[in-house]
């Protein structure tokens, strides 16, 4: 099986820009590469920060893009969207029963757990008791299941003191409700770092990647938020039987390609032979 990861698209109102930029121009070229390559992804599934301000315009924005992509979509929301504005929205999407953009999904590798880590007005994440009992309850449910984790923000630190001063404030109650479980969870999918980013936590795969629009400098001294303009990304994920992997592409890299068994320049004219 395959899935599409993309996350952190701050999409804005047509017609303005975001740090200089229309978040819909690497959104476009997003999807029509994800069209093209991988239209039998079983799904496509956003972390967060759709919009960057939450504006029902930016929502309405971001659909008529959405609309276009091929492949089955779930959405999160992130620190800089509004629940209400993309339960307006995205009514397709299932809610759990206190009204956070929470569902499970059982797919042929195993069950799917999308979270809700908004806090209204906050940039901190944010996992309060219900969702808590709420993913209590899907753990307890899900016995013998291989389980997929996908969330806005990081439930640990990841040494970038600017990020790490936004990421889940619940870091601990959340470890104790993840780690009895801790077997079965197979990876953990989540954006809100806009960078690249792999490696465990409690022993299970972790896994993000860079944003839409604008990127965070690596940067492990400052407090400081920092951008930059490296490359979007999406990642490929390819589910196996023995294996996970995660496949980052760069999908606006207009770098030169070539036949590595023919150089594109007069490098390869004199050979000599080999020893």
């Amino acid at each position: 099986m395959k899935i599409i990861h993309v996350t952190d698209t701050h999409f804005i109102p047509a017609g303005q820009t975001l740090y200089g930029r229309d978040p819909a121009t690497a959104l476009e070229r997003c999807i029509a590469d994800i069209n093209r390559n991988h239209p039998d992804a079983e799904r496509c599934v956003i972390t967060g920060d759709l919009t960057h301000w939450g504006e029902p315009e930016a929502f309405d924005h971001l659909k008529q893009h959405l609309d276009q992509l091929k492949v089955p979509l779930r959405l999160l929301v992130g620190n800089h969207d509004n629940r209400d504005i993309f339960r307006q929205r995205f009514g397709d999407h299932p809610c759990d029963e206190n009204g956070f953009i929470q569902s499970v999904e059982d797919l042929p590798v195993g069950r799917f757990i999308y979270l809700d880590t908004n806090k209204p007005g906050h940039h901190e994440g944010w996992y309060c008791e219900q969702r808590m009992q709420w993913l209590e309850e899907q753990f307890a449910a899900a016995k013998g299941k291989d389980l997929y984790l996908f969330m806005h923000h990081p439930p640990f630190d990841i040494g970038i003191p600017a990020l790490d001063r936004i990421s889940l404030v619940q870091k601990g109650a959340f470890s104790e409700v993840v780690k009895p479980h801790r077997d079965q969870i197979r990876h953990l999918f989540f954006g809100h770092i806009h960078r690249p980013l792999s490696g465990s936590w409690l022993g299970i795969p972790i896994s993000s990647l860079r944003a839409m629009n604008h990127q965070v400098q690596l940067d492990l001294t400052n407090a400081a938020l920092k951008g930059n303009f490296e490359p979007p990304a999406y990642c490929v994920v390819l589910f196996r039987d023995d294996a996970l992997i995660v496949h980052t592409h760069d999908f606006m890299d207009d770098s030169p390609k070539f036949d590595m068994a023919c150089s594109p320049v007069q490098d390869w004219a004199v050979r000599k032979p080999h020893p």
